[in-house]
């Protein structure tokens, strides 16, 4: 799976004890259009599990191609990942990082069990978007957008 190209994203909470959490994800794709759906799955062993098995809301945040520094922050467990970052809040409380791709609020719809993770499904709220180019990851680094074929071209 490594081999596959993914975008990069961080999903972010507010727990019901108020305390903001987040992580690095690579699994968020789009499910539905109507209603408009997504899906991203999280380890049982995440630090951050108990919050977003509890929350009722969460937000994607699409990382933009020069925001490796961000999905590194996310990616690892402890701390307070959120200083010093420029953000608002979202519908439902969780919050929207700033100056990225796009960004989508989402309220949970569903918790699947998946294996080792569950598969956690949202309707999307609300969204913003930018003209950024796109974090990419595969084979254990990031990329970045590079030229696009058109699929026409002969």
């Amino acid at each position: 799976m490594g081999r596959f190209v993914t975008g990069v994203a961080v999903v972010t909470t507010r727990a019901a004890s108020g305390e903001l959490a987040g992580l690095t994800v690579n699994s968020f794709a789009s499910l539905s259009l109507s209603p408009p759906l997504v899906l991203w799955s999280l380890a049982l062993s995440a630090a951050s599990f108990p919050a977003f098995e509890t929350c009722t809301h969460f937000a994607v945040n699409v990382l933009a191609e020069d925001q490796a520094h961000i999905a590194e922050r996310f990616a690892k467990s402890g701390g307070d990942k959120f200083i010093g970052l420029p953000m608002h809040e979202s519908l439902g409380g969780a919050p929207l990082l700033e100056d990225v791709t796009a960004n989508f609020a989402c309220r949970i719809t569903a918790r699947l069990p998946g294996g080792d993770h569950i598969i956690v499904v949202g309707e999307v709220l609300s969204y913003e978007q930018s003209t950024r180019a796109p974090l990419l990851y595969t084979s254990r680094n990031y990329h970045r957008l590079g030229e696009i074929q058109s699929r026409n071209s002969d």
